[in-house]
């Protein structure tokens, strides 16, 4: 079991990493932003948060400008 976690590890840090920035820099981005397109800031705030790696991709492709 640990050697398999060994294994992965190479590839989950750099992923976790990623999440971690994107995640940061939606939310900078969100909490300045004043007016959007589709949703309003709260609910960009939980896609982001809740929603890992998906959410903030989410909000830069919906909400870039």
């Amino acid at each position: 079991m640990n050697n398999e976690i060994n294994e992965l590890l190479p590839f989950l840090i750099p992923l976790a990493a990623l999440q971690l920035i994107l995640m940061i820099t939606a939310l900078v981005m969100a909490a300045r932003q004043e007016t959007f397109k589709y949703l309003n800031k709260p609910v960009w705030v939980l896609i982001i948060i809740l929603f890992n790696l998906i959410g903030p991709i989410l909000y830069f492709v919906l909400e870039r400008r």
